[in-house]
């Protein structure tokens, strides 16, 4: 007969208060901006005193860190169920438009993950890997449309950015640059198809 695990409430307590002060120093980093999150306002938002913070994250950058790993396990998790077709240039489009629609509804998630707006902080290497991940996700992506000068991959996250701060900083909320992704890809897949020996059409095929 087997026996049943002993949990550890302990661990699960300090989880869960981890837990919790990620989730209040989102919405302080929101609310006041990433950078000018106060490790005493967070304090006083899950009901401890500030030195009590250190008893679950090491320092503020700490902290960070585990935000920053938070939302690229969010975007990996999203990335993955995407429903792609096999054709390269609808197979791009989609891609662009999650990761734009990913970007521009949380914006402060974006300028943690792929800007550098809070000064002395760089992520873990376990953290970091998680965003390494991701990106050869979509080199990898490329790869299997034929795309393997890694030109193309810088253009494509250029462009991906370059939207998205457009969208973010010119028209919250709205859809102005977001609209321009569909023309934007075709404009990508194109020139890179152009560049690698053969032209490509606006159905996604070799010609």
């Amino acid at each position: 007969m087997l026996e049943t695990p002993i949990r550890d409430r302990r661990a699960e307590r300090r989880e869960a208060t981890r837990a919790e002060i990620l989730e209040a120093a989102w919405e302080l980093a929101r609310a006041e901006g990433l950078a000018a999150l106060s490790l005493r306002d967070l304090a006083r938002k899950v009901g401890m005193k500030a030195p009590s913070l250190y008893s679950y994250f090491d320092s503020k950058n700490a902290i960070y860190d585990a935000m920053y790993a938070q939302g690229s396990r969010q975007y990996l998790e999203r990335d993955a169920g995407l429903g792609l077709t096999g054709e390269p240039l609808n197979d791009l489009k989609a891609a662009m438009h999650f990761f734009v629609g990913f970007c521009t509804e949380d914006p402060v998630r974006y300028q943690l993950l792929f800007q550098r707006t809070i000064p002395g902080f760089e992520p873990s290497a376990e953290s970091f890997a998680l965003s390494v991940e991701g990106l050869e996700a979509v080199q990898k992506r490329l790869a299997g449309m034929g795309l393997t000068d890694p030109r193309a991959l810088d253009l494509l996250t250029a462009v991906g950015t370059g939207l998205t701060d457009q969208q973010i900083s010119n028209d919250p909320g709205g859809d102005r640059w977001a609209r321009l992704i569909d023309d934007a890809m075709e404009m990508f897949y194109n020139h890179v198809s152009n560049r690698k020996g053969g032209g490509a059409g606006n159905d996604g095929h070799a010609r």
